[in-house]
């Protein structure tokens, strides 16, 4: 038996490499002679790097300021002459506590930082991939860390907020710096720049933005994404996508021409997903999480979708399940197990992850054994 074991990462306790290896492990304790293919997934969101490291990419450490200022130990990878760029590592929700001050001032001038050092070394391509992020400011402090500068000149504070009062934004030290520089931004939110699916209105929120805040990010996003297409740029106000990362996406997609792609299907291309799928008698995937948004895109939900077009059967493992029988059919999830359910915490579920994992697959992959 072949089986191709996809998690995404279980947030807070293992990575996607490690949940990948504790569930191979529980799958060998089930049946020792099976073959086992490990491909750990990402969306790409948080957690893609450590995804690409397992794949054989370079880790490159580096030092930039943070979404409040505050210095950050940031990090990309590097495949041949690609530099895989993450944002949340420079500026993620993680390095703030949120409040109304939070969503109004955090920045991207470490995404940036991180950028202009990728290429430094020369690299010829940057993936750029963009959720989770503390910052609604449509890539504006990006852009600026790579040499792009507003008017009034007196704007000197960084953030989504400030970008109430920008009138103009010259790109052309930036367009410079990118020539013969292909730029993609990998991400599966299709959330548009403004709107009430934009940036400002959906994530807003969780960065600590109340209806006072998100009204005025609303406004900045729209002064900046003009002040973008005035400079040369694409109009990005209703693109798809655009909104991911607070609009980092937006403000890529306008100033450095970068095109938009599925971050899933980036990371399933680079972990060999597709050749494994074809070699498969059975897929096992998982995250920490399964519950309503799985179904809208996430990383298990693309490795169901491939292996139904099989017709291979999935099992899942996950911390939590917090889908129904007919949702987890639609995500074509055969039987499941939740780690949290053979726990008497949490807390003991997250400290014990690795052993509940391999123990719960070994599980489950002896009740569905063919």
């Amino acid at each position: 038996m072949r089986v191709l074991i996809a998690p995404d990462k279980f947030k807070g306790s293992l990575t996607a490499m490690e949940a990948a290896e504790a569930m191979r492990d529980g799958v060998l304790d089930a049946f020792p002679d099976a073959e086992t293919m490990l491909c750990p997934i990402a969306d790409g969101g948080e957690g893609t790097l450590d995804v690409l490291y397992a794949a054989g990419a370079e880790r490159v450490d580096v030092e930039v300021r943070g979404p409040l200022d505050s210095p950050v130990r940031a990090r990309y990878a590097v495949l041949g002459e690609t530099a895989y760029i993450e944002s949340a590592r420079a500026c993620g929700i993680e390095f703030v506590e949120p409040s109304p001050e939070v969503a109004l001032a955090a920045h991207t001038w470490g995404v940036g930082s991180l950028i202009a050092h990728a290429l430094e070394r020369g690299v010829r391509q940057v993936v750029l991939t963009v959720g989770g992020t503390a910052s609604t400011d449509g890539g504006s402090g990006m852009l600026r860390a790579l040499g792009a500068t507003v008017t009034p000149s007196t704007l000197l504070e960084l953030g989504g907020g400030p970008l109430r009062t920008v009138e103009a934004v010259d790109l052309s030290v930036v367009r410079s710096k990118f020539a013969g520089i292909d730029v993609r931004v990998a991400t599966d939110v299709s959330n548009p720049l403004l709107g009430e699916k934009g940036a400002a209105a959906v994530f807003g929120p969780q960065k600590g933005a109340g209806a006072t805040e998100i009204a005025h990010l609303e406004d900045a996003l729209g002064r900046w994404a003009r002040a973008l297409h005035a400079a040369g740029g694409r109009d990005v106000s209703d693109a798809p996508g655009a909104g991911a990362g607070g609009g980092v996406a937006g403000g890529a997609m306008a100033a450095l021409d970068a095109v938009f792609e599925s971050g899933f299907d980036l990371v399933c291309e680079l972990t060999g997903v597709p050749a494994a799928l074809d070699r498969a008698d059975l897929v096992i995937t998982g995250e920490g999480s399964l519950d309503p948004q799985s179904l809208d895109g996430k990383a298990p939900a693309g490795i169901a979708a491939r292996a139904r077009a099989r017709d291979l059967p999935v099992l899942a493992v996950a911390g939590r399940v917090a889908l129904d029988a007919a949702q987890l059919a639609r995500l074509g999830v055969a039987d499941y197990r939740a780690l949290i359910d053979h726990a008497p915490s949490l807390a003991y579920a997250r400290e014990h992850a690795y052993e509940l994992l391999r123990a719960q697959t070994a599980d489950l992959a002896g009740a569905w054994a063919p």
